[in-house]
C-alpha cells in the first residue's frame, strides 16, 4: 500500500527576518497598488466582474497574506527583534488596508461598474461582494466633503495604531507573585513543580505569573485568599499605565468618527452590518439575560458565601470577587466530589488531542495529517494537513501553537494565517489557520494535563480552525470566519457540548497513570455540578458587554473607570477599589461595541447543537453542518444559514437550560 505524503508546510517561516518583514510588506502593498491602478485605468464602458470587482477580492487576500505570513508574528515570535518588526508591519499593513478603503478613483472605478450592465446583472455570491465593497465605500465617507472625509480616514488610520500597541501592550506584561512553598498550599505537586523559582534575600520563592496555567489553578486551589487577592488585583490592573490613556484616546475617535458619518454613536456604526443590527436589540437581550440570570446568581453567591464561612469556620463570611472562584472549587468537591487537578488527570494533553481529532474527523468526514517539517515559527508549534476522508484531496492546513512563552499572545484563539478563495486559474487556495493557546507545557517527567474547562476552550478554539479551513467560498471577503462577528462564536460554541458528551469521553480519556477512561460515576457528578456557580459567571459575561456598550454609546470623553464602577454591581459583588480591569481587556479592541456577542451567539450554537440530540445518524448531520455552516462562510447573511441549517426559526430554550435556567 503507497502512503501518500501530506501537502508540505504553506510558509517556511523560519526564514522570517526582523531585517525581511518590512520589505516583504511594502512587496504586498506594491502588488496592491497595481492592481488597484490597473483597476482604476479600465474604461467606464469596458468594466466587466474580471477586471473591476474580482481585483478588489484579490487585494484583500494580498493583504492578508502579508499579515499571515509577516504581522502574525507579533503574537508568536519569540525573537524580540522580529515581534517589533511584525507589529510595525501589522500597523502598516492594517493602515493600508484602510487607506485602500479611501481611494476616491477606485470608488468611482466600482461605482461606474455597479451602474453598469454587467454590474446590474450580478447574482448570488457575485452580487453580494459587490454589495459589501459599495457599503465598505459608503461606510468610510464617501457621501461626505472630501475634508470630513479626509478626518475620517485620519481617524480610521489612528485606530489601527492604538489596537496594535493596546493589545502588545498587554502580552507583554509581566507581573507576578512570589511566594514560599507553604503560601502555595492547596495546589497538587504537578503544578508547583512546574513554576520558577527566584532566589531573593528572604530564600527560594515561587513565581505566580499572571499567564493562564498558572493565573486560574492559583485562584481556584490556594488556599490564601490574602494572595488570592494579591494576583487578583495584578490582574485587574494588567497594562493599566500605558493602556488607559489609548483606551479612552479610542474611545474618543470611535466617537467622532461615527459624529462624522452621521451615526448616532460608535455602537450604532458597528451594530448596523452585524445580526442585531442597532444597539437596543443588543441592549434589550442584554438586560433581559441579566434579569433571568440574577435568580441562580444570587442563589450561587449564597451557596459559595456558606462554603466560606463553613470554610472559615464562623457563621457568616461575605464573599469577595477573588473568592468565587476557590469556592466554586470546593463546593464542586464538598458537594459532588469533583476535584479538577484529579479531573485533570484523565485529560493528559496528547489523549485529549487525540480523542479531539477523532470527534472533528468523524462529524465533517476529514482527516488530520501530521506535517513532519513544520517549517513553523517555534520548535513547539505542530503542523497538520486536513484531507478529504473520501478521496484524500488537500482541503488546508493548521497549526497549533499550545503552551505558553514570554511574550506570547496571552489567550487563547484561532488566526487565520491564508484564506481560502478560487484563484484566477481555477485552483483553489488552500487555507491555513493557527491556533494559538496556553495550556501548561509537558516536562520530561510531567505531562501536560488540562482541566475540563481548558479541555473546552480547547475544543471551542479548535472549531474556529474547522470554520476558517473548510470554507469553499470563492472571494476571500466571504472566507471561513468573515462573517457577522455577532454570529462567529456560535459554530465553535456550538462544538463545546462534545466535551460533556458520555460517549466522546469514554471513547479517549485516558489516566495519566492506569490508563482507565473518565469513570461513569465521575462524569454523572460533572454533569450534575455543571452550573455551579453559572450565574455567576454569567453576570460576569454581561458586566463585560455592558460595559463594552456603554464605552461605545452616548458621548465622546468617557470617565472609563467611573463607568466600570457604575456597572460593577451586574456581577453581584462590590466594586474592587483602585484597579483597571478595562486597560488588559483585549476585546475592546476587534470586539469594541460587540462583546455581547459571545452571549449573543452562543444563544444560536446551543440552538444549533440540538440538531446532534439523538440523532440517528449524527455523520449526517454533520454533513449538513459542513456544508450549510463552514463551508459558506459569509457567503450568506448568518440568519438564513442558521434557519436552514436547523430547518425552523431559532429559539433560545436550549440556551437557558444549558446555563441552568431552563
Amino acid at each position: 500500500m503507497i502512503t501518500r505524503m501530506p501537502e508540505p508546510a504553506p510558509f517556511d517561516y523560519t526564514r522570517v527576518t526582523a531585517d525581511a518583514i518590512p520589505d516583504r510588506a511594502r512587496e504586498a502593498m506594491r502588488r496592491s497598488d497595481a492592481l488597484l491602478d490597473a483597476v482604476v485605468a479600465v474604461p467606464d464602458g469596458r468594466r466587466t466582474l474580471e477586471n473591476t470587482l474580482l481585483p478588489l477580492d484579490a487585494v484583500s487576500d494580498e493583504i492578508a497574506i502579508a499579515s499571515g505570513r509577516y504581522g502574525f508574528l507579533t503574537y508568536v515570535s519569540a525573537d524580540a527583534g522580529v515581534r517589533k518588526a511584525a507589529l510595525e508591519a501589522e500597523q502598516a499593513l492594517d493602515t493600508y488596508a484602510t487607506a485602500m478603503g479611501f481611494r476616491e478613483d477606485v470608488n468611482r472605478a466600482l461605482r461606474a461598474f455597479a451602474d453598469s450592465p454587467a454590474g446590474r446583472a450580478l447574482e448570488g455570491e457575485e452580487r453580494r461582494l459587490l454589495e459589501f465593497e459599495l457599503r465598505d465605500y459608503r461606510r468610510n465617507g464617501f457621501d461626505l466633503p472630501p475634508d470630513r472625509r479626509a478626518r475620517v480616514q485620519a481617524l480610521k488610520e489612528r485606530l489601527v495604531q492604538l489596537g496594535t500597541e493596546f493589545r502588545r501592550n498587554i502580552d507583554e506584561y509581566q507581573e507576578a507573585i512570589l511566594v514560599t512553598r507553604e503560601q502555595l498550599a492547596g495546589l497538587p505537586e504537578s503544578f508547583v513543580r512546574r513554576l520558577r523559582t527566584v532566589e531573593t534575600d528572604a530564600g527560594t520563592r515561587f513565581r505566580v505569573s499572571l499567564d493562564y496555567p498558572e493565573f486560574y489553578p492559583f485562584m481556584e486551589a490556594a488556599e490564601d485568599g490574602a494572595l488570592r487577592r494579591e494576583l487578583f488585583m495584578k490582574n485587574h490592573n494588567k497594562a493599566a499605565g500605558v493602556n488607559l490613556p489609548l483606551l479612552a484616546e479610542a474611545i474618543a475617535i470611535r466617537d467622532e468618527v461615527a459624529t462624522l458619518l452621521g451615526y448616532a454613536s460608535w455602537a450604532h456604526y458597528v451594530l448596523e452590518i452585524r445580526m442585531a443590527k442597532e444597539p437596543r436589540a443588543a441592549l434589550d437581550f442584554l438586560v433581559e439575560l441579566e434579569q433571568q440570570v440574577r435568580v441562580k446568581a444570587d442563589r450561587d453567591i449564597a451557596e459559595l458565601a456558606a462554603s466560606k464561612a463553613r470554610h472559615l469556620g464562623v457563621e457568616r463570611a461575605p464573599l469577595e470577587i477573588w473568592d468565587w472562584r476557590y469556592y466554586q472549587q470546593r463546593v464542586l468537591r464538598e458537594q459532588f466530589e469533583v476535584d479538577a487537578f484529579k479531573v485533570a488527570e484523565y485529560f493528559p494533553l496528547e489523549v485529549t488531542l487525540e480523542g479531539m481529532f477523532g470527534v472533528y474527523q468523524r462529524l465533517v468526514g476529514v482527516r488530520f495529517v501530521p506535517v513532519p517539517e513544520t517549517k513553523a515559527w517555534h520548535p513547539d508549534v505542530r503542523l497538520y494537513a486536513i484531507e478529504d476522508a473520501r478521496d484524500g484531496s488537500h482541503i488546508a492546513h493548521f497549526y497549533m501553537d499550545l503552551h505558553p512563552r514570554p511574550d506570547k499572545y496571552g489567550h487563547a484563539a484561532a488566526f487565520n494565517l491564508l484564506l481560502g478563495r478560487r484563484v484566477p486559474d481555477g485552483r483553489y487556495q488552500a487555507p491555513a489557520s493557527a491556533i494559538v493557546a496556553n495550556f501548561t507545557k509537558p516536562t520530561a517527567d510531567s505531562p501536560s494535563l488540562l482541566r475540563h474547562s481548558e479541555v473546552e476552550t480547547l475544543f471551542h478554539e479548535f472549531g474556529h480552525i474547522l470554520h476558517q479551513t473548510m470554507t469553499r467560498s470563492r472571494f476571500a471577503r466571504f472566507a471561513g470566519t468573515r462573517v457577522e462577528r455577532d454570529y462567529v462564536e456560535a459554530p465553535s460554541q456550538m462544538l463545546e457540548h462534545w466535551v460533556w458528551d458520555r460517549a466522546v469521553l469514554a471513547g479517549f480519556t485516558r489516566h495519566v497513570e492506569s490508563g482507565e477512561p473518565l469513570p461513569a460515576d465521575l462524569l454523572d457528578r460533572m454533569i450534575a455540578a455543571k452550573n455551579v456557580a453559572s450565574g455567576v459567571h454569567y453576570l460576569r459575561q454581561l458586566y463585560f458587554a455592558r460595559l463594552d456598550l456603554a464605552y461605545h454609546l452616548d458621548g465622546r470623553e468617557k470617565d472609563t473607570d467611573a463607568i466600570a464602577e457604575e456597572l460593577h454591581g451586574i456581577t453581584g459583588f462590590p466594586f474592587p477599589r483602585e484597579t483597571h480591569f478595562q486597560a488588559g481587556f483585549g476585546h475592546l479592541f476587534g470586539y469594541d461595541a460587540g462583546y455581547y456577542g459571545y452571549l449573543w451567539s452562543q444563544v444560536f450554537g446551543d440552538d444549533m447543537f440540538t440538531r446532534f440530540e439523538g440523532a440517528p445518524d449524527p455523520g449526517a448531520v454533520g454533513a449538513d453542518y459542513r456544508r450549510v455552516i463552514l463551508e459558506r462562510g459569509g457567503t450568506r447573511d448568518a440568519a438564513e444559514l442558521i434557519r436552514e441549517f436547523l430547518g425552523r426559526e431559532p429559539r433560545n430554550d436550549a440556551f437557558l437550560r444549558e446555563i441552568g435556567l431552563g
